[in-house]
């Protein structure tokens, strides 16, 4: 009896034994275990080429947090973010590495960390000198053409109503003759516009001084609009550059950006004609070649590519678009998500993600 005891007790032992085993195996962390198949896509100052003695602040993060979390890995660089996601959905990988925009649409699919960098769209433009020609071609664009049209219009409009009520009773200022009346019926109205008072015309009759009056009101408002809008058309033109700050100037106007990045749905909805192009160095080619009037990407490429062409005389706006964040992607089934996570906040407290992010960057972003 007691040699059958010790021997249930032994088995049970030798199972603990085995069952403990068996679920450190399953809870071992990756480093123990097969290494982490990493895709590296993307472009500068994010990631670099496999040759390049630059890793980029993406490949530099996961470093510092794989080295933090024990953790091996194997990695693949992939031509494109988007290959690579599809490498990541398709079972190939366990996670990709670069500046993957996190979107509600890639979430249907992908689990992402969060934002280790939080990027804008931006701007940038040449610094050309403007010539006479193009500083002088604002002036006329159809929609000033048509409102000092319209203007005349209503100008014409004046005159005649002048001239028919003054022609009677006023036969030595307005002339019977209509193209000879109502031409000093538009003197009138001009005089009258512009305050300069000669004195030389003046409306006698009620009807006369009515319609005199009304057009003094009326022109006013009219004169100050137009006056207004010329002189924010020339001071735009006398800066002398071809500089472009914000998205409204670029309506209707040639504009370069990588091809299925997020700035493409942004530059439609601003019904702007999209240049698209392969990669940053592409679309930079066609700005300095003037084949297009700006580049629209992502704020960190274009301030790293700006810090290494300053000769070039590009010009980047402050103005920020399309606030995204950059984080890793993950499958959806991924456990990794919670450790990166966790790594992240504590690479970031202890600042280590900023002297990476510094090191490539200017802090005046």
């Amino acid at each position: 009896m007691k040699i059958t005891l010790r021997l249930i007790a032994l088995l049970i032992w030798v199972g603990l034994i085995v069952f403990n085993s068996s679920l450190s195996a399953q809870t071992a962390p990756p480093s123990i275990t097969v290494p982490i198949r990493v895709g590296i896509a993307g472009n500068e100052p994010f990631v670099f080429k496999s040759n390049s003695f630059s890793k980029g602040i993406a490949v530099e993060i996961w470093d510092d947090l794989a080295t933090k979390e024990s953790w091996n890995y194997t990695s693949k660089n992939f031509e494109s973010v988007e290959n690579a996601l599809d490498a990541l959905n398709n079972g190939d990988l366990d996670v990709v590495v670069g500046p993957i925009s996190i979107t509600s649409k890639r979430l249907e699919n992908i689990r992402f960390s969060q934002p280790f960098y939080n990027s804008s769209l931006a701007i940038i433009s040449r610094e050309d000198h403007l010539s006479i020609w193009q500083k002088m071609k604002p002036l006329f664009s159809i929609k000033l053409l048509l409102a000092v049209g319209v203007f005349l219009i209503i100008l014409a409009l004046v005159g005649a109503l002048l001239w028919v009520a003054e022609r009677k009773k006023s036969p030595d200022q307005f002339s019977q003759k209509p193209i000879n009346g109502i031409g000093t019926g538009m003197w009138l109205a001009i005089v009258t516009m512009s305050t300069t008072g000669y004195g030389d015309k003046a409306p006698i009759t009620l009807w006369g001084r009515i319609i005199a009056g009304s057009w003094m009101i009326i022109s006013i408002i009219f004169a100050t609009s137009m006056v207004a809008g010329i002189a924010s058309t020339l001071t735009l033109s006398s800066l002398g550059t071809s500089t472009v700050s914000n998205i409204e100037q670029l309506s209707g106007r040639k504009v370069a950006t990588l091809t299925a990045s997020p700035s493409v749905n942004f530059l439609t909805s601003h019904k702007v004609k999209i240049t698209s192009t392969n990669t940053l160095n592409e679309a930079m080619e066609r700005l300095n070649n003037e084949d297009v009037d700006a580049v629209v990407y992502d704020r960190p490429q274009l301030l790293y590519y700006l810090k290494n062409h300053k000769d070039d005389g590009l010009y980047l706006a402050k103005a920020e678009y399309f606030k995204q964040g950059y984080g890793f992607a993950f499958p959806m089934n991924s456990n990794l998500t919670y450790d990166t996570n966790r790594a992240l906040l504590e690479l970031a407290e202890a600042q280590q993600i900023s002297k990476i992010v510094d090191y490539y960057l200017d802090r005046d972003e």
